[in-house]
């Protein structure tokens, strides 16, 4: 298969740059949408016991291939960054990147992880420290509760999350700007489905699937950051937390959100992803500076070794032989949670990527976000186990009332803690509105036939519609239920994931940028078991029957350029 030339614009020929809208799929989508939260609005019970029980289903039946299909991910991302695959461009052989290397990284940590990170970047370690895995055997507040905590928090939103969105952010680049086809799922599945079927019905089907994934995800987490905000206006300014706070809390940033949509990529999402990685790292070097310092350092290295070596184990355990109720609720639970979201941030990161080459794309996207999240959950979750384990904080008593309350209770230990719970608070704002921002244009762009600049109204459609769906579930009480309707969209995206990483390799094995086959370093294992072979049967020729003694010579004197014998 040829590769086909980008256009002059460099977005690749057949990757529309202002499509019309697919009437079909945006139709469908937001029908279905609006049907769910009509369930979970008026049906209630009915639609928290269905999803329970269809959650409990998953976690019984399928826990092993999420497991399975996370590792799949890490390791195919490791060996297509160092094989000679990592040579090939996204975009036109000649082409450059479109953003700066610290935009870039500024909006796919944003798109990918901001919310999360301020919501369990404090919760998540600390509730490991106080009820410790079944697996590490570790006593509830003590140090091997503490480290075993910070290893399955790296474990959680390291390496593996981020593997599981560069495969979908690879696959869709590659579509898009390699092979010049339009920025949507079902484009990076025509080398199984051709090009008729993915243009087709199911090519539709794979991207309101993912169309689904993507609302109702990021719904979620705008849930999340309400509900954060709203608890840190409780804590500092004595505002009661209600339900009323959270959909004025919901409606504002929705309407800074409108207003960054407008404002376009280049400005809107480019410039508040790069102040949001400057307020984080301003709060962080606060929290460095003024908490337990010296601990934290230690905490660093003795962590990531922990890590490191834990990661074998942590990678492929299942319910086999322990607790799988634990593992249903943490593990399994996050690599459903990151699947879910895989559509959207591998969307986005694709959108964003033109003109870097896959090993450029893979290293940044598996390392840069994953060392600074190692850094945050040492500095943060760390300060927080540090002020507990000592006696300053006593955050059983203090988070009983939800995790949102953890990251306020840590910094109103320290000095300034007013001011910095303002800053906190201003970062989860800001991500609410990048996040809705960048799923927005996602959307925009699944729901137009792959347009890399969808129209503006439609982005802003998708954006109001999330805003409605995270507002009628915070008031019917279904924000949990909703958490459990993702994780079970992720389900079918296993499936999806695993044939969108042998549409990938099917097509990236025909791509001249890649250099010689003879030269993939991936071959050297099966050149030297080709050689030992040749060896052993040259071997066993000289000494066992005359025709594989006359073959092996034949062979061994061609190798060292003898002249043949008849």
């Amino acid at each position: 298969m040829e590769q086909q030339p980008p256009d002059p614009r460099g977005e690749g020929v057949g990757a529309p740059a202002d499509g019309a809208p697919d009437r079909t799929v945006v139709i469908v989508g937001v029908v279905a949408v609006l049907a769910v939260v009509a369930w979970a609005a008026l049906g209630g019970s009915s639609f928290d016991t269905a999803s329970g029980t269809a959650l409990a289903w998953v976690l019984n039946n399928f826990a092993w291939l999420f497991v399975v299909a996370a590792d799949v991910f890490l390791v195919m991302c490791v060996v297509l960054a160092i094989s000679r695959f990592g040579r090939i461009r996204l975009g036109a052989d000649d082409s450059e990147p479109e953003f700066t290397n610290l935009a870039w990284i500024a909006m796919m940590f944003s798109a990918g992880m901001g919310i999360g990170l301020m919501f369990y970047g404090v919760g998540e370690p600390l509730t490991h420290y106080l009820i410790p895995p079944p697996a590490s055997g570790a006593a509830p507040r003590s140090g091997a509760s503490a480290l075993a905590a910070m290893e399955y928090s790296f474990f959680h939103w390291t390496l593996t999350p981020w593997a599981i969105y560069g495969i979908a952010g690879l696959a869709l680049a590659y579509a898009t700007f390699r092979k010049g086809r339009g920025n949507r799922l079902s484009s990076a599945f025509v080398p199984l489905m051709g090009e008729e079927r993915a243009n087709g019905w199911a090519g539709k089907a794979v991207d309101l699937l993912a169309v689904f994934a993507t609302v109702f995800g990021t719904a979620t987490s705008l849930g999340l950051g309400a509900l954060q905000v709203s608890k840190g206006l409780s804590i500092t300014t004595g505002i009661e937390d209600s339900t009323g706070v959270e959909l004025i809390i919901i409606g504002s940033l929705s309407a800074a959100f409108v207003l960054s949509a407008f404002s376009g990529l280049h400005k809107g999402v480019k410039w508040l992803s790069t102040i949001n990685i400057v307020l984080a790292a301003v709060l962080m070097l606060f929290v460095f500076v003024l908490g337990p310092t010296v601990y934290v350092l230690d905490v660093i290295p003795a962590s990531i070794g922990g890590y490191l070596y834990q990661l074998l184990p942590m990678a492929t355990r299942t319910g086999a032989f322990t607790d799988a109720q634990w593992l249903g609720a943490w593990t399994i639970f996050y690599w459903a949670w990151w699947l879910s979201w895989a559509p959207f941030v591998g969307t986005f990161i694709a959108r964003i990527s033109r003109g870097r080459t896959i090993r450029e794309f893979l290293i940044g996207v598996l390392l840069v976000p994953s060392g600074a999240t190692v850094v945050w959950f040492c500095v943060m979750g760390g300060t927080a186990i540090r002020l507990d384990s000592t006696g300053v904080v006593d955050f059983a008593a203090k988070v009983k009332d939800g995790t949102e309350a953890s990251l306020f209770a840590m910094l109103d230990a320290l000095p300034l803690g007013t001011v910095t719970s303002w800053v906190a608070m201003a970062l989860v704002m800001t991500y609410f509105v990048t996040s809705a921002d960048s799923a927005s244009l996602v959307m925009g762009s699944l729901t137009s036939r792959g347009s890399l600049h969808p129209p503006t109204w439609l982005v802003v459609t998708w954006g109001v519609l999330m805003a409605g769906v995270a507002a009628v579930l915070l008031v019917a009480g279904g924000l949990k239920s909703l958490q459990t309707a993702t994780i079970l969209v992720a389900l079918p995206f296993v499936i999806v994931m695993m044939l969108l990483c042998w549409a990938l390799v099917k097509e990236l094995r025909t791509d001249p940028g890649a250099g010689p086959a003879r030269h993939h370093p991936l071959h050297g294992m099966r050149d030297a078991v080709k050689a030992m072979v040749g060896d052993a049967l040259t071997e066993q020729g000289r000494a066992g029957h005359p025709r594989l003694r006359r073959a092996a010579g034949s062979k061994a004197r061609d190798r060292e350029g003898g002249p043949p014998q008849g």
